[in-house]
């Protein structure tokens, strides 16, 4: 019998997010964000089961296109970043990835490029969030010089990207549309919309949108929303009880002895750690579903196991399933008990945990 630390990824959970999207903006296409393997949900896996519907997917690196590629993916792939060096650019036109170009070394590599097919260009302009992408007042002569080019393909796509639409009460994101609007190119098509964009943000519909978070099922705003509350959850993190034992008031559990019971005690051992991707700087507190009812983490999470406090009921036992988090327990409310988000959590999930998929 295996360890039962597992993630369990729904692809018809999947597939709604990605229609709830494609619904919200029905003139818009939809590009998948599966970088990051997938958000921690497994690119090719994802890509996969999206291949039927989507036009194309985005990535950050040509590593993470190969790997897509090696797996029968054919729809045109995103480099987010773009190409960091000559030989990429190659690679990019003889595979079919479209490449980012954000400043003025990228743009001048693709013009000088020896390529056997010109490549399709994302634009990158700097609306406000002051990170990747041309000046807003240089984009229009940087559209023409490209779009001159042997090398690169037509149409050229314009875009940018937010920095608080998560933030429905800012007024950072309107901004950024009002620049965007005033110097995009009218010849160019364009792409705004990430997540909260597409959820909340009309105004930035475009010809295309970019799902990345909201693909798995996961809300990118602090509270409800309404087209966020019809999201479903992609991943459930799961274990198991693995032991079970009684301390007395007093007695403390875990490495640095960080908590302490003030009464007599039962503690449940789950087999999953910060090897798993369980953050490690989960509090006491951090609620752990145990057979659909919660339960407080104790102590310090270790690299395979975490303690729970379970003394409320008698019934838990070895072997009794654990969820970490899921349909029925956020990702975004373990989150908020670690001081992160709930990104960082899926992201960083390794390869030592089975994907197991429905």
């Amino acid at each position: 019998m295996s360890r039962p630390t597992r993630a369990v990824i729904d692809l018809q959970a999947l597939r709604h997010n990605y229609q709830l999207a494609q619904s919200l903006a029905p003139d818009s296409k939809t590009m998948p964000m599966v970088k990051a393997n997938a958000y921690g949900h497994g690119a090719v896996k994802v890509s996969q089961a999206l291949s039927d519907i989507a036009p194309a997917f985005g990535v950050a690196c040509i590593e993470e296109a190969l790997e897509l590629r090696s797996a029968g993916i054919k729809q045109p792939i995103l480099l987010l970043e773009g190409a960091f060096d000559a030989a990429e650019l190659k690679v990019a036109a003889t595979k079919g990835f479209w490449v980012m170009v954000e400043n003025h070394q990228q743009k001048q590599a693709i013009i000088d490029a020896d390529l056997a097919l010109p490549l399709t260009v994302w634009l990158g302009v700097d609306t406000g969030m002051h990170r990747l992408g041309f000046h807003s007042d240089e984009i229009n002569e940087v559209y023409k010089t490209l779009n001159s080019s042997r090398n690169v393909s037509q149409p050229i796509v314009v875009t940018s990207h937010f920095a608080c639409a998560d933030d429905l009460h800012s007024d950072a994101t309107a901004k950024q549309i009002a620049t965007f609007k005033v110097c995009a190119p009218v010849a160019a098509m364009q792409s705004l919309a990430n997540s909260a964009a597409i959820l909340a943000w009309p105004k930035a519909q475009r010809e295309w949108q970019r799902p990345g978070y909201m693909l798995y099922g996961n809300s990118p705003f602090a509270g409800p929303q309404e087209n966020a509350d019809k999201l479903k959850p992609v991943m459930s993190f799961e274990s198991a009880v693995i032991s079970l034992r009684s301390i007395a008031a007093g007695e403390s559990v875990g490495y640095t002895a960080n908590w302490t019971a003030e009464r007599d005690s039962t503690i449940a051992t789950i087999t999953v750690g910060y090897g798993d991707g369980y953050p490690r700087n989960a509090s006491n507190g951090t609620p752990v579903l145990i057979n659909g009812v919660r339960y407080p983490l104790v102590g310090r999470v270790s690299m395979d196991m975490i303690t729970v406090d379970v003394t409320e009921l008698s019934d838990v036992a070895i072997g009794d399933k654990a969820v970490l988090w899921g349909p029925e327990l956020p990702v975004n409310e373990v989150a908020s008990y670690c001081g992160t988000i709930g990104y960082e959590l899926l992201t960083r999930m390794p390869g030592r945990v089975p994907r197991i998929y429905l």
